[in-house]
């Protein structure tokens, strides 16, 4: 994980990321296909945009760029497994994302206590 403004990347948790999507202070990112959302959910305060959709809609340029994502915002993003989720944060980096971190799959957000939205 990467640095927000007050925690070093070393020191932030699951907890951290939970508490700071919950405050507002961080988005996240599901990038998951559509199949799968619909059959697990996502985690809660979660903007899904599935990774093939990236690079456009997390274009400030673009016309399609969804309007839920700053540049200036750290941006967690997850996956099922974490693979997905770690290309994700490549592009963000390439599109001038100040802070985007790979938490990994849905599954470590649940195990850290992460809540589930249908």
């Amino acid at each position: 994980m990467t640095a927000t403004a007050h925690k070093d990347v070393r020191t932030l948790t699951y907890q951290d990321v939970i508490e700071q999507v919950a405050s507002g202070e961080m988005t996240l990112v599901d990038v998951r296909d559509v199949s799968e959302v619909a059959s697990t959910g996502k985690a809660k305060g979660a903007q899904h945009i599935p990774l093939m959709q990236l690079n456009y809609r997390a274009d400030p340029n673009h016309p399609e760029f969804h309007n839920g994502l700053y540049t200036n915002k750290p941006i967690a993003v997850y996956c099922a497994s974490g693979g997905r989720s770690g290309m994700a944060v490549n592009i963000l980096n390439q599109l001038g994302y100040e802070t985007a971190i790979n938490i990994g799959g849905l599954g470590h957000w649940v195990q850290a206590g992460g809540q589930i939205e249908h």
